[in-house]
């Protein structure tokens, strides 16, 4: 898989989401690590997105035995941390559970919950809750709008330049192949993790929503769960004080 490197020591292996790229979490966090050293970030772009090809790869089985191939070949045996997104969340519970030894922490962004299709999932009435009246192109708009609940220039900036130019080059043949085989044989969960975890979900994201990622609780005896208010699937751009304030505490549980 493609991906990017920034940094040395404590390996942290970052997911995206759905369709974006590994540019969505290299903007979101390299803020957070910008005042702490110490930590070598890998950005891979999963299987048919970004720079990604998709291969032979045909379901989320197959994508979290390419994360594994990752892992061997750029972390090997050393502990790492995981950070996911959405579905990069799906993936990286079913890592924590699989090497529970190796994965010392663990922090989930707006992740897909129990239920895996979103015609199954809880999520809450879409509204905008901040606006400034920023006029968009109305490419940027088609892709922003339908999620934005901070709808302003610069959460409007941030996703264009940080989740719209992998929208724009995944691979969504590829994509719907894996989709119709998106659920883990045997589930992300094989009993619980007792590492520190972090949830962070939003009031209003009606993607994943709040509700479906709080019932995955009993699995994750040592995880905060927040459920920030104004706030969608847009969650690291539309809180980003909240954002690197509670992504910060984790660390520092995690390092004790």
């Amino acid at each position: 898989m493609h991906f990017a490197e920034l940094g040395a020591g404590i390996p942290v292996l970052a997911i995206h989401g759905w369709t974006p790229d590994h540019r969505l979490m290299l903007g979101c966090l390299e803020p957070v690590f910008a005042t702490r050293p110490g930590y070598r970030r890998l950005y891979p772009d999963l299987p048919a997105m970004g720079k990604s090809p998709a291969g032979a790869v045909m379901s989320s089985d197959d994508v979290v035995a390419a994360l594994e191939d990752f892992v061997a070949a750029e972390i090997g045996a050393e502990p790492f941390l995981v950070i996911g997104e959405s579905y990069g969340g799906y993936l990286g519970r079913a890592l924590a559970h699989r090497r529970p030894e190796q994965v010392r922490g663990l922090a989930l962004i707006c992740p897909t919950g129990t239920k895996v299709h979103a015609a199954d999932r809880t999520v809450p009435r879409f509204e905008v809750r901040r606006s400034d009246g920023v006029e968009l192109d109305p490419g940027l708009a088609a892709q922003f709008d339908g999620m934005a609940v901070v709808r302003t220039a610069e959460t409007a900036r941030r996703f264009a330049e940080e989740v719209l130019p992998g929208l724009e080059i995944a691979d969504r043949e590829a994509m719907a192949r894996i989709q119709a085989r998106w659920e883990l044989s045997d589930g992300p969960e094989l009993g619980t993790y007792e590492r520190p975890a972090l949830f962070l979900t939003g009031r209003q994201d009606n993607i994943t929503g709040y509700e479906d990622v709080y019932a995955l609780l009993p699995h994750y005896p040592y995880a905060s769960f927040a459920v920030l208010d104004t706030a969608g699937h847009n969650l690291q751009i539309e809180q980003p004080v909240l954002f690197d304030a509670l992504m910060g505490e984790w660390l520092e549980r995690v390092s004790e």
